[in-house]
């Protein structure tokens, strides 16, 4: 991004309505028999009940028009359900432990094929953060009877140029990023009657808590529900929605940018990670962004992935929820004038915090606590994950990007379209926070 000018607005060719009709709605069921059995669920997963909506867009394939399309993909997850017995089950409490638990069944995942009235290029900047593109993404539930809520969801939506957009709506209980990006290489292995790539592995209970539970770490990460009071600041779940106008805007970093961040970041042989350098620079940005008192603490979480750093390791192929929320803190006063290396060196250390005996703690501290992560920013990264890179028969997605969902306290990173080495940072703000937020965005790039 060269100029503080390239995304003040939204753009100007934005659309508010996709107008989108519902041409079908069905269930999916599993392709065969299925063991009926419960599944576990960790105390990171049984946090983690909201939806996340991603929609991947394609350009229009000759030998894959949309209809094509969407008989492979609906035929690829009536597969998928049997790999993933669970995706097709619903949550439910167990009545004896009183655990939220998946119940492994043929109840089945919903299925939905749309049309827009639009062509793929008229709907406006693809990375731009449109609410609109949760048109995309099939929000009723209700498919088969009153009160139903599958776990999984899949929307093709067509639009008149021949391109299409694959909506998928996932319970957070399901995946984290990395398991996610496991399923849509199996799902489009599956579309293409090839073998599964990766063997996922469902034993949550590598990740239970410890018999009896261990809590050998503060863990300020996380707010007990038994503290959280209404309407203080202090204490607002950072998954919950926000009440108050938000701006939605995405801020671009080029590599070029990057690398002068990191440079400016590094002291001596200590090696500088783009992501600790575009965390802390968002940190500043945002903690700074919300009033003009030095001397209040601000809380940065950002998703540090376990799977390697438990002993022994996870299997990479994991499905469940594997990650844990890093923190770092510091007052305003601190991220305004301190030296950039400071903020990312907290950063680092929050990161490195989490070792084998420090993920366990926090995992035992979720069997004695019921709560949620406690920050007034949290940074999600699908930078890296790679959504954009699974290989369909119709080819791989021009992009792929969350529905913005209305939370001030979330900021996503995402890859540019076309790929390369720079960023997409998804910001949702009030529109004075918001306004600061650009002014200091750039301010420090300088």
């Amino acid at each position: 991004m060269g100029t503080s000018n390239d995304h003040d607005a939204p753009p100007s060719t934005l659309l508010q309505d996709l107008n989108v009709t519902v041409q079908k709605s069905s269930m999916v069921f599993p392709s065969k028999e299925i063991e009926r059995k419960s599944l576990f669920l960790s105390n990171i997963d049984k946090v983690l009940t909201f939806d996340v909506e991603t929609v991947h867009f394609f350009g229009a394939h000759k030998d894959f028009p949309p209809h094509v399309v969407a008989e492979k993909l609906k035929s690829a997850l009536e597969d998928a359900l049997v790999v993933y017995d669970f995706l097709g089950g619903r949550l439910k409490v167990n009545n004896d432990t009183k655990r939220l638990e998946m119940d492994c069944n043929p109840e089945g995942a919903g299925f939905v094929v749309a049309s827009s009235g639009y062509r793929l290029d008229q709907i406006g900047d693809l990375d731009y953060p449109n609410p609109a593109f949760a048109q995309l993404v099939h929000k009723n539930k209700d498919f088969l009877k009153q009160g139903d809520v599958p776990l999984c969801v899949a929307q093709v939506t067509s639009f008149k140029c021949g391109g299409f957009a694959m909506g998928i709506s996932t319970s957070h209980t399901t995946f984290d990023g990395l398991s996610f990006k496991t399923f849509l290489d199996n799902l489009a292995a599956l579309a293409a009657n090839k073998p599964l790539p990766v063997t996922p592995c469902h034993d949550r209970h590598l990740l239970a808590a410890r018999s009896p539970p261990r809590v050998t770490f503060p863990h300020p990460e996380m707010l007990p529900i038994s503290s959280h009071l209404p309407h203080s600041p202090e204490s607002t779940n950072i998954f919950d929605a926000s009440t108050e106008p938000l701006h939605f805007n995405v801020f671009k970093l080029t590599s070029s940018h990057i690398t002068k961040l990191k440079q400016e970041a590094t002291c001596g042989t200590t090696r500088v990670t783009g992501f600790n350098a575009i965390t802390a620079h968002i940190w500043r940005c945002k903690a700074l962004s919300a009033d003009d008192n030095p001397n209040r603490s601000s809380t940065i979480l950002y998703a540090v992935d376990i799977r390697s750093r438990l002993n022994p390791p996870l299997p990479k192929s994991y499905t469940g929820n594997a990650v844990l929320t890093a923190y770092a803190t510091a007052t305003c006063q601190e991220l305004e004038e301190g030296p950039f290396m400071k903020v990312v060196e907290m950063v680092r250390e929050g990161a490195a915090r989490v070792t084998d005996e420090y993920a366990r703690s926090i995992i035992d501290w979720g069997q004695v606590n019921e709560g949620f992560p406690n920050g007034d920013v949290l940074v999600s990264s699908w930078w890296r994950l790679g959504f954009e890179e699974v290989e369909y028969p119709w080819g791989k997605p021009r992009y792929c990007c969350p529905v913005v969902y209305h939370r001030k306290d979330i900021v996503l990173l995402f890859p540019p379209v076309g790929g390369g080495d720079g960023v997409s940072i998804i910001v949702a703000l009030p529109p004075k926070e918001m306004e600061k937020f650009h002014g200091l965005f750039y301010k420090f790039l300088r």
